[in-house]
């Protein structure tokens, strides 16, 4: 055969860049014994190139089609439709239709084919490209194959294929498109296999939809189809659907719509023996690729044959462990308000600066819970700290336990571990203890900013991994561990009796308000100093407004009142610069290194405030907070041992005032501390570039701390690693993380399970109490946040690095967070109604709507239209 056409067992997963995708796996299908595939062959990626890539104006058009917007539907829709158009009326040359003629002849001169586009850039491991492009079923003739052929080539430019590569950063030039050309088969049944649940990740059940006739009605959706869920061998879940429609081939060439007869509409496609050996075959095919597969499948005369096989993309990866043993995954990033993926050296330092080990999937970190759920001594209290912070997470381990056997049960006198805020705490009320720790804090994060500075090559690698050892030892000092659980227990104690004796919810909200230490909000409230400084001097406003380029400091001094501008944003980042968005991966680039990504919430506080707003905000929240107190206590003191209630009431508010502030100074202090590993490594990065070792300093994102040790150590980098690990995760990114992982790779969903909620509300966690109505702002990136006074911010997650948004807003609404994480924390310290946990807010929510937000009792209303 020429080079433009490859007969299908020539070709194995290696031929991607000459055979595409599909036609890669179909080889590669072909090779597994046990397995048919139906015969066939494969127009290469040469006879694309040389006939679309190398036609005349074909780059100049694909140069149009990478400077669209991927937002801009319309605009995609017309160039894509005008590329398509030329590809189908390029004639083929000679030597290539001859090819493909030989092909068709070969296969059997009156035989029907498939003819299915197979894209380089398809059926990857981190992006499908399902559906993307165009197959042809039941084509007849040489001549309508070489038609068709040309058909699937002019669909790499279907919109939809378009906007993928747009929106997933593929270059058009750099995708290329073969074509399979096969046997047709005419099945009695077809169908998918997905050899992992698609619905649960669940790794061990397979899942198998079925019809009568061509499997194309129901990939498209065209008609219902039977359902089974299939576990060690066993039918474990059977739904058969009535049939109507089936597909079947046209004598004429092409496909038409069949009806099938009333007696056959609700009998299987196939019998349970037959759904079994198809899993068996598809476990088979998983073996061989290493993944889960999504598996196109046909049953003719009893004989299961494979059209398709691609990985599922959609799978969260499962933590690795060679033990064998059932283990049971909470999500970390869910706990830090940050679940977007990480890149492996954040990934790595978190590991060195936790002292529980985590384990890593899909670029983020999960705790194994497993002992504690399995020790009958820690479960109960590890339930019920974790139902309290995050419901969500704490039915979702119910369930879990629910199984019969999947998590062990220890002995009763197994060693427990114990669990942060079950037991009481015992620590005196003491400010100065408060005060204590700040100091200690900051002379830490001074000396490793001045011992660092000598440091270079290995002897810095080395300083850091020692200096880990001291930011652990202050992040988990045990006087700093019992103030926070001491601030924990004091909330839940006023939540709990004040509900009790006087009815009143979530009372802990108000009393803890402008409490004094608390390092994050104040970090919000000194924002609105910076923008009472810019606010007078419109020359400044008007620049700050255009900058894009976050070099902006230094040319403020040319304007009127430049210079006050620059100190005083200069002031706040030798403050705060080290905080940002994401903050626990050190990669995340900090407001120190990008500052542009203060300038919309500046300029929001700009036009939303008066003079004096920072000052006036903590005041009034104070204020509200002491007459909530007053008001409590008197309450109290008219109750039956009213005394009593009143002074032990009055010594826990005043712990909860005394210890609440400083929960958020650890993490402070923390990403002090790597702001200064960040910008060590970052130069000793720029020496190996210097060096000729790296191709840039961001490379070193993409390396484990050790790798970058061994890297500096030696001045060799393994590029290719590099290259995986930023594909990698770019994949990750596209990925949810599930609260709840296990072993199978079942992603567990939690529920609330309330039934107290008005008709349509979104039911979520309440984190700070109070309802507020107003305008849904939906904001996924801080950078394009655009606030109005009375707006309602709703995100999927927030962490430090969104609380300057918190003093522009009136209310708060999140898909992830928990009753003391910092979301949470600052809600309550700002006085905002926050709900929290609110499953897919982002999409259920529109940007714009009026929405009702209540804190109290924890739901969201989408309130009709005015």
């Amino acid at each position: 055969m020429s080079s433009y056409v490859l007969d299908l067992r020539e070709v194995d997963r290696t031929r991607v860049a000459v055979v595409g995708g599909k036609a890669a796996h179909l080889g590669e299908l072909s090779r597994i014994e046990g397995i048919r595939v139906p015969a066939g062959f494969c127009v290469t990626t040469d006879a694309f190139r040389r006939v679309v890539e190398d036609a005349p104006s074909m780059g100049d058009r694909l140069d149009r089609l990478s400077r669209l917007d991927p937002d801009d539907r319309e605009e995609i829709r017309s160039r894509s439709a005008e590329v398509r158009r030329f590809v189908e009326g390029i004639a083929v040359p000679d030597d290539v239709a001859a090819a493909i003629s030989g092909a068709s002849a070969r296969l059997g001169g009156g035989v029907a084919c498939a003819v299915r586009s197979s894209a380089t850039a398809e059926d990857l491991a981190g992006a499908s490209f399902a559906g993307q492009q165009d197959t042809y079923l039941n084509v007849l003739g040489p001549a309508a194959v070489l038609r068709h052929v040309s058909r699937c080539w002019a669909s790499l430019f279907t919109e939809r294929a378009v906007t993928y590569r747009l929106r997933n950063g593929f270059d058009h030039r750099e995708v290329r498109m073969a074509v399979v050309v096969q046997r047709m088969v005419f099945p009695h049944a077809a169908g998918v296999l997905f050899t992992a649940d698609p619905v649960t990740s669940n790794r061990k059940v397979a899942t198998v939809e079925a019809g009568f006739g061509l499997g194309e009605a129901l990939v498209s959706g065209l008609v219902n189809a039977d359902a089974y869920r299939v576990r060690d061998d066993e039918v474990i879940a059977k739904a058969v659907a009535t049939k109507e429609l089936a597909l079947r081939a046209s004598p004429d060439g092409g496909t038409r719509e069949q009806a099938i007869e009333p007696a056959r509409q609700d009998q299987p496609a196939l019998t349970d023996a037959q759904v079994v050996r198809l899993v068996r075959l598809g476990r088979r095919i998983e073996a061989h690729f290493g993944r889960p597969q999504d598996i196109e499948w046909c049953l003719v005369d009893d004989d299961f044959q494979v059209v398709q096989s691609r990985p599922i993309t959609t799978l969260f990866p499962i933590p690795e462990t060679d033990d064998g043993e059932n283990h049971v995954y909470v999500s970390v990033g869910h706990q830090q308000m940050m679940t977007d993926a990480m890149k492996p050296l954040g990934l790595s330092l978190w590991q060195l600066t936790t002292p529980r080990p985590m384990a890593e999937a899909g670029g983020r970190l999960f705790a194994d819970v497993t002992r504690l759920l399995a020790s009958p001594t820690s479960r109960a209290g590890f339930l019920e700290v974790v139902g309290k912070s995050d419901p969500l997470i704490g039915d979702a381990l119910r369930t879990v336990l629910e199984r019969d056997g999947f998590v062990p049960s220890l002995p009763d006198d197994a060693p427990a571990e114990s669990i942060p805020g079950a037991a009481p705490t015992t620590i005196e009320t003491d400010p100065a203890v408060v005060t204590e720790l700040i100091g200690r804090g900051e002379a830490s994060v001074a000396a490793v900013e001045r011992d660092i500075r000598t440091k270079s090559g290995p002897e810095l690698l080395d300083f850091i991994l020692a200096d880990l050892q001291e930011l652990r030892r202050t992040l988990f000092d045990p006087l700093s561990t019992r103030v926070i659980t001491a601030a924990m227990q004091a909330t839940w104690w006023l939540n709990e009796r004040l509900l009790d004796w006087l009815g009143e919810k979530n009372a802990a909200d108000v009393l803890t308000q402008s409490v004094p230490h608390n390092v994050t909000s104040e970090m919000g409230l000194s924002l609105l100093d910076v923008a009472d400084v810019i606010r007078p001097h419109p020359e400044v406003v008007d620049f700050l407004r255009g900058v894009d380029d976050d070099g902006f400091l230094d040319e403020l001094v040319g304007l009127a009142g430049g210079r006050e501008a620059r100190d005083a944003i200069r002031a706040y980042l030798d403050r705060y610069g080290m905080r940002c968005v994401g903050e626990i991966d050190i990669t995340r680039p900090r407001w120190g290194e990008r500052p542009t990504a203060l300038l919309p919430v500046i300029l929001t506080n700009v036009g939303n405030f008066e003079p004096g707003a920072a000052g006036r905000r903590f005041e009034q929240g104070r204020q509200e907070a002491w007459k909530k107190e007053q008001d409590l206590l008197e309450r109290l003191r008219a109750l039956p041992d009213g005394q009593r209630k009143a002074e032990e009431t009055k010594r826990v508010i005043d712990r909860v005032r005394t210890f609440t502030g400083w929960r958020e100074y650890p993490k402070y202090f923390m990403v002090s501390r790597y702001f200064v590993y960040k910008r060590a490594l970052l130069a000793e990065a720029g020496r190996l570039v210097r060096a000729g070792v790296l191709r840039r300093e961001e490379d070193v994102f993409f390396l484990r701390f050790e790798e970058f040790h061994d890297v500096v150590r030696t001045n060799r980098v393994d590029d290719e690693l590099v290259r995986r690990r930023e594909e990698a995760f770019r994949s990750y990114q596209a990925l949810t993380p599930p609260r709840v992982l296990t072993s199978d790779g079942e992603a567990v969903a939690g529920a609330y399970r309330r039934d107290d909620l008005p008709a349509g509300a979104l039911v979520g966690l309440p984190v700070s109490a109070g309802t507020v109505e107003g305008r849904a702002r939906v904001v996924l990136d801080v950078a394009e946040a655009d606030l109005e006074p009375g707006d309602i911010l709703v995100t999927a997650h927030t962490d430090p690095g969104w609380s300057p948004l918190f003093v522009a807003i009136t209310g708060l609404v999140t898909e992830v967070g928990g009753l003391m994480t910092h979301g949470a924390v600052i809600a309550r310290e700002y006085g905002l109604p926050a709900v929290v946990g609110v499953e897919h807010a982002t999409r259920s929510i529109r940007d714009g709507q009026r929405i009702r937000v209540n804190g109290t009792d924890g739901y969201v209303e989408i309130l009709p239209a005015t």
